[in-house]
């Protein structure tokens, strides 16, 4: 091997060259790339490992890698660089992934500043802002100047720096989201277990409460053999370095940036050192004051009343000494579930086995890298009853998406497939695009021949908050929409939210019948916990998908609903965790019927 890369070095080439390909115009490869950059920033092992161990087929293991870009990795690996790559560089010499890491900054953006303004790097960028040049850009103006000030923290009273570029980059890399460290969490904590000795090994902290982005992890070990522990853990394939190393305790970084905490406590203390260590800091300082007020000491070790230990064995023996019901993992965030515990009404929120199935699926009819076949038979794996094909339509060009001839194609095909089907039943749907007006980018006859519709926005994201919810409502009020695919269109660390009135378009989802989608693809997350409680007291059905465009992508779905129970959903409020004929019900009532 020419060079040794990181995972982090070969996932911004990655992200480099979806936005390369975006500048081109290229259809479906910017997402491709982008979610091999995912893939491999989020994987447990470095790709470097995995091609030594087992070369290209060890590569096309870390989700998000196909064929093509496993090729490209192997070349980067053997000769320093790939010549897709190296023709990109050459052909755009300016720093495109630092430039569109600003908010306002999409790669034909970027592509238009150097054109227009020779702007190279984020200097060039500030110079030119400050200096007014991007107003005079054709296409541009003044609007797209001033969010490009914004995005690079720059206030607009004085012209003084708030929050830089350096700032932004350094606060996006100190959390990882939940969805892209869950499988490396599981995994590590799967290994613990399987030291000699153990008995109990949990995560807790942000990871065990399921929150949108994790800052680190924290390992609860029970043992008798502590040393065994540490020094499996300081082995692990992930940890790049270990910090601290006790008798009981140790700290590593591990190789993607993250810290890492194992912990051994004593067997008895296990369920009070859980509870201790799960809950958000609030809610540690409630359940701790209640204790005092009933004479008692809550810590790590258990619940005390003097020098004897009054229950500490499993959470729910120290949380029924203090009086309350056991309360979710999720829910342990100070947002009223102490409260509601001891009113009785804490909810009994969704289960991760509830899914029946997943209401968005991309295939390679549009964006998506799996077949119809494929992503059905990824479904069936789950154990899932059915799933709806939803690719993009025509109005999203560079997906390649369906206009109602191909759809109809399309159509066709899935029923073929059903009549050869033993086990998963593939509805006909669609994401049909919501446009500037609130129209759709299908007629309402081709959207009546399928079983599913969801519409989303994904264009003109800088609307007012009055006409960005004006349009959306407009496209619930359709007879055909059935749900509203990711309600902000907003990325984690990659694109901010479209301003929306939350609770207005709530309402109107209540009043039109239409449901309101949980993606659980991890950097969308959107619904937010916090507008899922808000559905979920107004009476709004939710459904949760995972937005796949390949079949590794449709195991994010427990992302989707670790959202749903934060925001305190039970069963009865998701569509998609009911039986096929239960659902079809459903849809097929006229919208103002629906309950």
């Amino acid at each position: 091997m020419k060079k040794a890369f990181s995972n982090r070095e070969i996932a911004a080439m990655m992200r480099e060259m979806a936005a390369f390909y975006e500048m081109e115009g290229v259809p479906f490869k910017p997402q491709a790339y982008e979610q091999a950059a995912d893939g491999i920033a989020s994987a447990d092992v470095s790709a470097e490992s995995l091609f030594k161990t087992d070369g290209v087929k060890g590569l096309r293991r870390i989700p998000g890698v196909g064929e093509g870009i496993a090729g490209h990795i192997k070349t980067l690996f053997t000769k320093g660089t790939f010549p897709e790559y190296a023709r990109f560089k050459k052909k755009y010499p300016f720093d495109a992934l630092a430039l569109t890491s600003i908010e306002g900054i999409g790669p034909k953006t970027a592509l238009a500043m150097y054109k227009a303004l020779k702007v190279r790097t984020l200097k060039d960028l500030e110079r030119a802002a400050r200096a007014g040049k991007i107003a005079d850009v054709p296409h541009y103006g003044a609007k797209a100047q001033e969010h490009i000030l914004k995005g690079l923290g720059i206030g607009e009273e004085d012209g003084k720096r708030t929050r830089g570029p350096a700032l932004i980059k350094k606060e996006v890399g100190e959390r990882k989201i939940l969805g892209f460290i869950l499988p490396l969490a599981r995994g590590m904590e799967e290994r613990l277990r399987a030291v000699a000795g153990v008995q109990h090994a949990v995560v807790c902290g942000s990871v065990r409460r399921r929150q949108e982005t994790i800052g680190d992890l924290d390992f609860i070990v029970t043992t008798s053999q502590p040393k065994k522990v540490m020094d499996a853990f300081a082995s692990f394939p992930e940890v790049a370095r270990v910090l601290e190393r006790g008798g009981t305790m140790t700290t590593v970084r591990l190789a993607n940036g993250m810290h890492a905490d194992v912990r051994v406590v004593p067997d008895g203390s296990f369920g009070a050192a859980v509870q201790y260590f799960t809950g958000d800091k609030d809610h540690g300082i409630k359940t701790r004051k209640m204790a005092i007020k009933k004479g008692l000491k809550l810590n790590e070790y258990g619940l005390w009343r003097g020098k004897r230990k009054i229950a500490s064995r499993t959470e729910e023996d120290v949380y029924r000494a203090l009086g309350l019901p056991y309360i979710e993992p999720e829910l342990r965030t100070d947002t009223g579930e102490i409260e509601a515990a001891k009113a009785g009404t804490l909810p009994k929120v969704i289960g991760y086995d509830a899914m029946r199935g997943d209401l968005q699926v991309q295939t390679d009819w549009s964006d998506g890298a799996g077949s119809i076949a494929d992503m059905a038979a990824a479904a069936s794996e789950l154990g899932y009853e059915y799933m709806a094909v939803t690719d993009h339509t025509k109005a999203l060009a560079m997906t390649g998406g369906l206009n109602a001839k191909r759809l109809a194609q399309q159509a066709r095909a899935i029923e073929a497939f059903n009549r050869r089907s033993r086990s998963v039943t593939v509805l006909k749907g669609i994401e049909a695009d919501i446009l500037k007006d609130g129209s759709l980018s299908l007629s309402g006859a081709t959207l009546a021949r399928l079983d599913f519709v969801g519409a989303s926005v994904h264009s003109h994201f800088r609307l007012s908050r009055e006409q960005q919810t004006a349009r959306i409502i407009e496209a619930m009020k359709d007879p055909n929409v059935d749900a509203i695919f990711h309600p902000t269109g907003r990325k984690i660390n990659k694109r901010e939210p479209a301003e929306v009135d939350m609770e207005a378009l709530l309402k109107a989802a209540k009043a039109t019948g239409t449901a309101m989608e949980i993606d659980a693809y991890p950097d969308r997350s959107d619904l937010k916990d916090k507008h899922v409680r808000m559905a979920v007291a107004l009476g709004v059905k939710l459904v949760i998908d995972t937005d796949a465009h390949e079949p590794a992508h449709m195991r994010y779905m427990d992302n989707g609903i670790a959202i749903a129970r934060r925001g305190w959903a039970e069963r009865k409020d998701v569509l998609n965790a009911r039986p096929l004929k239960e659902l079809l019900q459903w849809l097929r009532k006229p919208k103002k019927e629906r309950r």
